[in-house]
């Protein structure tokens, strides 16, 4: 079973129109909805609920955010700067990061629908509240989010309120493990010269963004201070496909998190690594996604007692995003054979480029034991 945390307001943050995320060209006939738009979320919720896995699911409702709740990973002044853009009309930053007059509810209920996804896992064993593995259905995403800088659709960062959330709950050791195509920069940032959580993000290598993006994404990138070592960056190059995260799930996630031992593991669970996303130029299947929650199902029952919360990040391709998900969620539940078969993926791994892609990753475990020995 999987607690499905949601709240309808979460579509009401309306990114509007125009070339792909940039705003409307004059020189084009027929604009299009921003990529991080209410469809992609909407398909999603409804794939869980007439998919095949819907009696396995359960639905609970998520909730607002407290102003006090954001502040425990934001700075106080970033969010009071959010508020009032907001309750001033809104603005676009960077050119692709859109805040509306009607956006300050939907922020509010991504936040708060993940914070209640963890204290239901929290109380893991507590009655009917409780849940051990749940999903915080939200949007926008939040994996970018800084503690005082917006960036990449993202506003206030729901994996790190989660992680925050839990140690201040007496968690000793969070594992915050990041799957979406793009660098968790945002909850690197969080928790860069902290042991009490340690950050994993596995993606496409971009390096830097620009301003709103300094951190590049590298493996040198592993902490600092008390967090030395507890940053851990799994840059894979464009195209990786299924074998390549299969691969640096087994030979570089696992062992970090064995050695680690979290009492809690968060997935910051995106699907724009997928082979058609507009997004990602990675070449991830349906396959590829329920291999990689089913790693995650595994270390959970060997390392949380099965405690497991995942938080919805990117995944942009409207349609496929969504069977993309329902995949994940068949291999975190254990599902032997696949529910839902193949829609659109038809792409072979290459066998050499994974192992090159693995090899060239591998100086950041090497850099991990180094610093964990100190």
């Amino acid at each position: 079973m999987i607690d499905v945390f949601w709240h309808d307001a979460v579509l009401d943050h309306d990114t509007g129109e125009g070339h792909f995320e940039l705003p409307a060209s004059p020189l084009l006939a027929v604009q299009e909805r921003h990529p991080e738009s209410a469809p992609r979320i909407a398909n999603m919720k409804s794939m869980l609920e007439r998919g095949p896995l819907a009696d396995r699911v359960r639905w609970r409702d998520g909730r607002l955010a407290e102003v006090a709740e954001l502040q425990t990973v934001h700075d106080p002044a970033y969010v009071a700067w959010v508020q009032e853009a907001i309750a001033g009309g809104g603005t676009r930053l960077y050119g692709h990061t859109v805040l509306t007059p009607r956006s300050w509810e939907p922020l509010r209920a991504a936040a708060g629908t993940a914070l209640a996804a963890t204290d239901a896992v929290l109380a893991a064993g507590g009655g009917d509240e409780a849940a051990r593995v749940a999903l915080a259905l939200v949007r926008p995403p939040g994996h970018h989010a800084q503690p005082a800088r917006a960036d990449g659709y993202c506003f206030f960062n729901h994996v790190a309120l989660a992680a925050e959330r839990a140690r201040r709950a007496g968690v000793e050791r969070v594992a915050i493990v990041d799957w979406d195509v793009h660098h968790g920069n945002g909850t690197q940032a969080c928790f860069y010269e902290r042991a009490d959580v340690l950050t994993i993000s596995l993606h496409m290598r971009t390096g830097l963004w620009g301003p709103s993006h300094p951190q590049t994404g590298g493996p040198s990138e592993t902490g600092l201070g008390p967090g030395a070592g507890h940053n851990v960056n799994v840059e894979l190059p464009l195209g990786s496909g299924d074998l390549a995260y299969a691969m640096a799930f087994d030979r570089i996630v696992a062992p970090i998190l064995r050695e680690y031992d979290p009492q809690l593991i968060v997935g910051a669970c995106g699907q724009d690594a997928s082979a058609f996303d507009p997004n990602g130029r990675m070449n991830v299947t349906m396959d590829g996604f329920r291999a990689l929650g089913r790693s995650m199902g595994t270390l959970a029952d060997e390392l949380t007692d099965g405690r497991l919360l995942l938080v919805q990040e990117g995944g942009y391709a409207p349609t496929y995003a969504a069977f993309c998900l329902h995949a994940t969620l068949e291999g975190v539940l254990g599902e032997p054979e696949p529910l839902l078969q193949e829609t659109l993926a038809f792409f072979g791994d290459d066998l050499g480029t994974a192992r090159a892609a693995i090899d060239g990753v591998h100086s950041a475990l090497a850099r991990h034991w180094a610093l964990r020995a100190r």
